[in-house]
């Protein structure tokens, strides 16, 4: 699921959830020049997931101890009250997760991409362990599609179109561009943007204030999209940054192939280790 190229939309989406969160989009933009950096911050965020998705056990661990460590150094404010607080609250890191993996979700199962709803529900069981990684308690951890239901129910009356969001919003459709580039990016990132946004659950096109698109039409959309994308060939694709896939196959030998036909009824994570002779997992 995560050598998908429809990931990078679902990635898009996640920043426009996450930035609803007036706490954790405050931690992001206190601690960051999002604007100057904000294709590093998505690259940053990609090389994780890749990291946790592709790599050794041993690499995920400092990967996810390196996030943690930096986390512990950051706080922000709110300009309200004047609280300070750090950003790696039990409540805000949980927040971005399931941002995160509900907008990989979404994007990709809307796009076409072969994954039933039990898939679905081991695909967020499998995802605590990354939670983990961040700092969580893997058992405060939505792992089904009811559960992250009932988690976004639960904090909806939390967010809100702080001015932090708008500036968020206000980038994501409108980044800084060279001036020979300006045109590339009303043909091409703004149908983008546009796409992504119009994923959002209701609620979030009423607080942005935005209308999107009948969901029939952005799924007709994300369909298209993912039918282009998909036919570029795998190895081309694996070349983009951060390469983590192509990584893991030189690791593992070529006959490794990230593919939704080798998916099965019981999620590989949760069927135990395999014997030498086994089918690799991954």
């Amino acid at each position: 699921m995560h050598s998908d190229p429809m990931m990078w939309i679902a990635g898009i989406r996640a920043l426009y959830l996450q930035a609803l969160h007036p706490r954790a989009v405050r931690g992001v933009l206190q601690n960051s020049d999002f604007r100057r950096d904000a294709w590093g911050r998505l690259m940053r965020t990609a090389r994780f997931v890749g990291t946790l998705t592709y790599d050794t056990t041993d690499a995920a661990e400092r990967a996810g101890a390196r996030v943690r460590r930096i986390h512990r150094l950051l706080s922000a404010t709110d300009p309200a009250t004047g609280e300070r607080y750090g950003v790696d609250e039990p409540d805000l890191l949980l927040w971005v997760h399931c941002a995160e993996v509900d907008s990989y979700l979404q994007v990709l199962r809307r796009s076409g991409y072969p994954l039933g709803d039990a898939h679905a529900d081991a695909y967020l069981d499998e995802q605590r362990e990354s939670a983990r990684l961040v700092g969580l308690d893997p058992a405060a951890v939505p792992g089904s599609r009811a559960a992250l239901a009932a988690y976004f129910a639960r904090v909806r009356p939390e967010l809100a179109p702080t001015p932090e969001a708008r500036e968020v919003d206000d980038f994501l459709r409108r980044p800084p561009t060279p001036a020979a580039l300006v045109p590339a990016r009303a043909l091409l990132w703004q149908r983008v943007a546009q796409l992504a946004y119009g994923t959002l659950p209701a609620y979030a096109h009423e607080l942005y204030g935005r209308p999107a698109p009948p969901p029939a039409t952005v799924t007709r959309r994300l369909r298209a999209t993912g039918r282009l994308l998909r036919a570029i060939p795998p190895t081309i694709r694996w070349q983009l940054p951060p390469r983590h896939i192509l990584r893991a196959v030189a690791r593992l030998g070529p006959g490794t192939r990230p593919a939704p036909y080798k998916l099965r009824p019981s999620a590989a994570i949760l069927d135990g280790p395999k014997d030498a002779q086994g089918e690799l997992r991954g």
